[in-house]
């Protein structure tokens, strides 16, 4: 069997761990050191598709639609929310760690099609969390994917993202009728409870990781009213 090449790897902010950015052949792994099994797969990416797919449903065809993607892994979430919105959107895609930005920039970037080289798009470097500090209603959609679910897995500080009084933030910032989606590897009912709570109307759909088979993934659909 062919082994897998090291290309890189990068400290999460924080005593977060470090990422390491593997190839083989046409395929990339990204995996947390220490920790059994991978955070992301090139050739699995069906749900993160769908956070895009499902979290832009209501915005195709919608000029001048803004949309926040919080985590860049591998891209294909920015990828699927350009194809989702026309020529005259905007979509931020907020990334904590730097080396994943330069990655997409680089070799990892061909998996997805490039999506930092469209034009359309503006790169945060940083903690999407400061994005919803500013209290004013901005986007159309906001489509979090930083970790395996609403409780942190890759960083416990992660955590603070779902409590009740950051998702009441998010709201804010959604326009009247915006949709904040969040992928988890998992169905926590709580969770759903927690974004009711909040003042949004949810919904949860459950998608396959990898073209309708593999492991079931959850995506959280909250519909700010």
């Amino acid at each position: 069997m062919i082994p897998w090449t090291l290309l890189g790897t990068a400290n999460i902010p924080n005593n977060g761990g470090e990422l390491r950015l593997t190839q083989r052949e046409q395929d990339f792994s990204i995996h947390l050191k220490g920790v059994r099994g991978e955070l992301m797969n090139s050739r699995v990416h069906s749900s993160e598709l769908a956070l895009a797919e499902l979290g832009c449903a209501h915005i195709q065809g919608i000029a001048n639609a803004r949309v926040l993607v919080g985590g860049l892994g591998m891209g294909f979430t920015l990828a699927a929310a350009l194809k989702a919105t026309l020529a005259s959107s905007e979509v931020v895609v907020a990334e904590l760690v730097p080396e994943i930005i330069e990655w997409n920039k680089g070799p990892l970037g061909e998996c997805a099609g490039r999506p930092l080289a469209d034009q359309r798009v503006r790169v945060y470097l940083g903690d999407v969390a400061e994005l919803f500090k500013t209290n004013q209603a901005t986007y159309d959609a906001v489509l979090l994917d930083i970790d395996n679910g609403p409780e942190g897995f890759t960083q416990a500080s992660n955590n603070h993202l779902y409590s009740i009084e950051s998702l009441l933030a998010i709201r804010q910032t959604l326009h009247t009728g915006g949709v904040l989606a969040i992928w988890s590897a998992w169905h926590d009912p709580k969770f759903a409870l927690q974004l009711k709570k909040a003042r949004f109307e949810v919904e949860v759909q459950t998608v396959r990781a990898h073209k309708g088979k593999g492991s079931r993934h959850t995506i959280y659909l909250a519909r700010r009213t």
